[in-house]
């Protein structure tokens, strides 16, 4: 009953791997669900939700939680339509992420999980990392985007994910301690990444 998370370098194919994983293993693939669970708990829109993992850390997040007075959120929550700030995201993110790794069983991506799961039984951190040229290449192919448009891409992702975990206090999210396995994904294919992963388990 093993659980990876898998933290990424935008571009380096952690998406894609950890779907292979997951299908192989027959394990949950937990990426966009972990937006519909807290969605789900705080009774608020999967929109609003996906809106604050893209803003993470940002001018939006922090106008929100200073506009909106207690007043207005007591009596939001009384209306029972839910209501999201970055505390509150933060707060549901950790649940959500602890209660599938006591489940097993599952390949978690990202948002911080190598931090929220350290020390716990059974799972394995795993970091994907890749130089930019091929990360912006591996994100052309995947999407048919020009080259601009996928540099600017990579780029606005390493800047959020950035924001995201100095949200969660932590700026180290880069040291090969963090993690059990550190895979340079200029000397690895998917395939063969996939390979090592599944033999984890099996070991």
């Amino acid at each position: 009953m093993a659980v990876f998370t898998i933290s990424r370098q935008f571009g380096a194919g952690g998406k894609t791997l950890g779907k292979m994983v997951a299908e192989t293993l027959d394990y949950t693939f937990a990426d966009s669900s972990i937006i519909q669970m807290i969605s789900k708990q705080a009774n608020v829109s999967a929109k609003w939700v996906r809106s604050f993992e893209k803003e993470a850390g940002g001018m939006m997040s922090r106008a929100i939680s200073s506009i909106v007075s207690q007043r207005m959120v007591d009596r939001i929550l009384k209306d029972e339509r839910g209501y999201l700030d970055e505390k509150i995201y933060l707060d549901y993110l950790v649940l959500t992420i602890v209660q599938m790794a006591d489940e097993g069983d599952a390949v978690i991506m990202g948002r911080g999980s190598q931090y929220i799961l350290k020390g716990h039984p059974d799972v394995f951190h795993v970091l994907l990392i890749d130089d930019m040229e091929d990360r912006v290449k591996f994100i052309m192919e995947q999407y048919n985007y020009s080259r601009s448009r996928s540099a600017r891409l990579v780029n606005s992702e390493d800047k959020r994910r950035a924001n995201l975990y100095k949200k969660l206090g932590k700026y180290d999210y880069d040291d090969p301690s963090l993690y059990h396995l550190v895979l340079n994904m200029g000397q690895f294919d998917l395939q063969s990444a996939h390979d090592i992963l599944c033999k984890l388990v099996s070991k």
